[in-house]
């Protein structure tokens, strides 16, 4: 296993799916996963510190894993099976270590809020070629304040349809130009 970072959160223009790229932390190799847009949604509003009036999906999982007294050691990314991707959380708690089967999404989601490290199984990562455009090396994050922030009185709160049209908007030159 390879521990890997969350590097971008873009929009693939060409099948109109969100696609999550995390990169080998320290290294180059990529592992980009198409993802729904509720867990694009999750992932960016972490990224980007956007606090909710009520807690979503992913922010009761930390609630419930806290609560129960456990922690996330680590997110597993295991492997592929006809284009779909498995991992596992790592849990540790008082009745001792478990492991759960869930989406990369939803465990990327969750392990931001825990500020777990997420792993990925080596044969899953891959070089990706970089734009001439683009610095090789660096990946860059979504802007850390959202455009449509601007337009909220508090700026750590979007409402749903702000957010939406956000990442609706989001375009793959924001994070960067990949050939994949």
């Amino acid at each position: 296993m390879v521990e890997v970072v969350v590097s971008r959160l873009g929009l693939d223009s060409t099948t109109n799916t969100y696609v999550v790229i995390l990169q080998e932390k320290g290294g180059a190799r990529l592992l980009p996963i198409w993802i729904g847009q509720p867990e694009a949604e999750a992932i960016v509003m972490q990224m980007n510190n956007v606090k909710r009036e009520r807690p979503l999906t992913h922010d009761l999982c930390k609630s419930l894993i806290l609560g129960l007294g456990g922690t996330l050691r680590r997110v597993q990314i295991t492997k592929v099976q006809q284009r779909t991707y498995f991992a596992e959380l790592h849990l540790a708690g008082p009745g001792g270590a478990v492991q759960v089967d869930a989406r990369p999404s939803d465990s990327i989601a969750i392990a931001l809020r825990l500020q777990a490290p997420i792993f990925a199984q080596e044969s899953l990562l891959t070089t990706m070629e970089v734009d001439e455009d683009e610095t090789p090396g660096t990946y860059a994050s979504p802007p850390a304040t959202p455009p449509a922030a601007s337009t909220t009185p508090d700026r750590d709160e979007l409402s749903a349809e702000q957010l939406k049209a956000y990442l609706e908007n989001l375009r793959p030159e924001d994070f960067g130009k990949f050939n994949l």
